[in-house]
């Protein structure tokens, strides 16, 4: 039986630069392990929005062990992780895709 995770992660995950050790912190984010300061940049909840920066204690709510939420970027801070969206917003400008982060980066995964 597979354990349930919670959180899955975007096969070109993007990484702040203050991050170390990037498999064993997305092991504690998958297993739900709090760590104080890492902020996640996840695939919005509702549809009107396109990203989302929360903390990773966010995720220990039981309601991502039926739900894992889909993670796109990791950071060491919440200002590192606004550095990651402009990023991921400037390379979607580059590619055409302006105002559209979300397809931007589900068209890459592809």
């Amino acid at each position: 039986m597979k354990k349930k995770s919670y959180c899955r992660f975007y096969k070109e995950l993007y990484w702040g630069d203050s991050v170390k050790k990037h498999s064993l912190v997305k092991w504690r984010l998958r297993n739900g392990r709090i760590q104080p300061t890492i902020f996640c940049i996840q695939k919005a909840m509702t549809d009107s929005d396109q990203l989302d920066i929360i903390h990773c204690a966010f995720l220990k709510q039981p309601f991502f062990l039926e739900n894992p939420a889909f993670i796109y970027g990791i950071a060491g801070s919440y200002m590192e992780a606004l550095d990651l969206l402009v990023k991921i917003s400037d390379e979607a400008i580059v590619a055409g895709y302006e105002g559209r982060v979300k397809e931007y980066l589900d068209f890459l995964s592809e």
